[in-house]
């Protein structure tokens, strides 16, 4: 009875949202509040869509967030399988300084990290030493790359490659199989797991993201989902109709990636046979 109780709570907002985005602007402002419209509407999600290039900032979104999602997968996979199976010098130290990452907020380094993106050398009109030019302020490299190395990601790809056990790898290694040979036909397999869960959580935060696109992006053929939804707040007057419409629109696809992978996320710990 709790949990039910809990689970309406957190989807009333939601339904909220659907709600009013399929309602005329007359039910909308009216007061009691409908709770439901009493007929439906789908003049609202018009309206969002033709208005501001809504369709371009969803493509700039779904672009960035399918490339940040590759790149986050291969770097934190490729990271933590060398944190959990190599040896060298230095290995857990520098593993606990990747792990120090986490406590420090992301508004601490939005300026050096803005200060890095713009004087990157060789791009954006930039010379060698990474000045003249703009780098990749306002560009798709801008929005995908600053947010590839996550540490959390890199800690859960190195907590399961640790429970993989030794004999598979010595195994590979009596074959003639290098590390490398070792990682991308032993050990990214059995990493099904960890994968979908870096995914996940990768595409939500990066189709979500607000901040850095506000810092890093200048024109408006580049703007993400989440910016556009800010033109239909104005200073002093809100388009309530068209941001809901919005707002569902830039849901489904956290939703529908999240239902899809959860199921394999289900599968992979079980058909693996080594728990994550």
């Amino acid at each position: 009875m709790l949990l039910a109780i809990v689970a309406i709570t957190m989807l009333f907002p939601f339904f909220w949202v659907v709600s009013t985005s399929l309602k005329f602007d007359a039910e909308i402002f009216s007061w009691p509040p409908v709770w439901i419209p009493s007929s439906l509407t789908l003049q609202q999600y018009v309206t969002c869509l033709q208005t501001a290039n809504f369709t371009l900032y969803l493509f700039n979104s779904a672009f960035v967030t399918i490339m940040r999602t590759v790149f986050t997968v291969a770097v934190a996979s490729l990271a933590g399988y060398a944190f959990a199976r190599l040896h060298f010098r230095g290995r857990d130290l520098l593993f606990l300084a990747v792990l120090a990452t986490l406590m420090i907020p992301f508004q601490a380094v939005l300026i050096p990290l803005f200060l890095l993106v713009k004087w990157i050398p060789l791009a954006g009109g930039n010379d060698l030493f990474g000045r003249g030019g703009i780098g990749w302020i306002d560009s798709y490299w801008g929005l995908i790359v600053p947010g590839v190395a996550n540490a959390f990601d890199i800690f859960l790809f190195r907590q399961f490659f640790i429970t993989v056990p030794q004999e598979l790898e010595d195994a590979a290694r009596i074959d003639g199989a290098s590390d490398f040979g070792i990682f991308w036909r032993i050990m990214l397999p059995l990493s099904a797991a960890p994968t979908v869960v870096v995914i996940i959580f990768t595409f939500q935060s990066c189709w979500n993201e607000f901040l850095w696109p506000l810092v890093v992006i200048q024109s408006s053929k580049m703007r993400t989902v989440q910016l556009g939804l800010a033109q239909f707040a104005q200073q002093r007057l809100v388009d309530w109709g068209p941001l809901m419409a919005g707002a569902v629109v830039a849901s489904l696809p956290v939703i529908l990636i999240f239902l899809i992978m959860q199921r394999h996320f289900i599968q992979a710990v079980s058909t693996t046979g080594i728990k994550a």
